[in-house]
C-alpha cells in the first residue's frame, strides 16, 4: 500500500471524528510533554553495567598474569636465599652504610 495515500486516509478519518469528551482536557499536551523531557539517567545503573562487562576481561588478565609468573619463578631447590636470611641482609645493610 503507498504510505502517502495510507496518510491521507488517516488524516481524513481523524478531521472526520470530532473529539471525544472522554479524552481529558490537554491529553496530548502532556503526552508530547513527557516524551520531550530528557530521560534521567541513573549513573550507577550504567557504572554496575560497565563493571559487570569488565569482568571477564580482567579475569582472563589476572589468571594470564598467574601462570606467567608461576612459569617464570625458580624452582623451590635452587640457589636463592630463604626468607630469614633475606631480611636480615636487608636490615644489615643500612648498618653497613651508615658503618662507613
Amino acid at each position: 500500500m503507498d504510505l502517502e495515500k495510507l496518510r491521507q486516509r488517516l488524516i481524513a478519518a481523524a478531521k472526520a471524528t470530532p473529539p471525544s469528551d472522554h479524552v481529558p482536557y490537554a491529553f496530548e499536551k502532556r503526552i508530547m510533554a513527557h516524551l520531550a523531557a530528557p530521560l534521567a539517567v541513573d549513573v550507577w545503573a550504567v557504572w554496575g553495567r560497565w563493571l559487570w562487562r569488565a569482568v571477564a576481561p580482567c579475569m582472563s588478565v589476572m589468571v594470564a598474569l598467574g601462570v606467567w609468573v608461576l612459569a617464570t619463578m625458580p624452582p623451590a631447590d635452587s640457589e636463592s636465599q630463604n626468607l630469614e636470611q633475606a631480611i636480615e641482609s636487608t636490615l644489615l645493610s643500612s648498618d653497613d652504610v651508615a658503618g662507613e
